[in-house]
């Protein structure tokens, strides 16, 4: 499911410190990630590309293939000045960054993803649900409920508000049953609670 190559663990930059080789995002065009995965091998940098697989259905065929998890991306394990390495590469169009710094990515979110991959588990892309978003349940008994994501004791609440009278109550939901909602989005009134949506 991922590729793992030849990592580079230190550079010697002029002044002769050594730094250590850490993960960064590297942001690609529009489905070019196997093709600069492919350039990245080719230079012996390390590249972490998670892949789900899945059926596509056209009109007159189905398929299965082997999609990003995260489209527009693939995950470079590199010292920051060798970045040019991953810059030149074709598709490449840069690293994720703060204030003009590539930001690292935490090892240990990727190494556990890689793991779990490798072990077989099923993945898909999703949207990005960070804690406090606005969410609507896309299937189930809560189906259509909109409320605030929030996680407890490493359980996902929907908490459903009800404005009128300041009240709210939470609710377990699957983070997998639910969708953002777009940030311009109404106030939330909670169907099924208070009748009103």
């Amino acid at each position: 499911m991922a590729t793992r190559n030849t990592a580079i663990e230190a550079s010697q930059p002029w002044d002769g410190v050594v730094e250590p080789a850490q993960w960064f995002a590297a942001c690609t065009r529009s489905r070019h990630e196997k093709m600069v995965a492919d350039q990245l091998r080719g230079k012996g940098v390390e590249f972490f590309l998670p892949l789900g697989h899945t059926v596509r259905r056209w009109q007159s065929r189905t398929a299965e293939v082997d999609l990003p998890l995260f489209p527009g991306y693939v995950f470079v394990r590199i010292p920051l000045a060798q970045r040019l390495q991953v810059l030149t590469v074709p598709g490449v169009a840069y690293l994720v960054a703060s204030a003009g710094r590539p930001l690292p990515v935490p090892e240990e979110q990727l190494l556990t993803l890689r793991d779990r991959l490798s072990a077989g588990v099923l993945a898909e892309p999703h949207p990005y649900l960070a804690v406090g978003s606005r969410v609507r349940v896309r299937r189930g008994p809560l189906a259509d409920l909109e409320g605030v994501l929030l996680r407890k004791h490493g359980q996902s609440r929907l908490i459903v508000s009800v404005d009128m009278i300041q009240r709210s109550v939470a609710l377990h939901v699957e983070a997998c049953d639910v969708e953002p909602l777009p940030a311009a989005h109404a106030p939330l009134w909670a169907a099924g609670v208070a009748g009103v949506r």
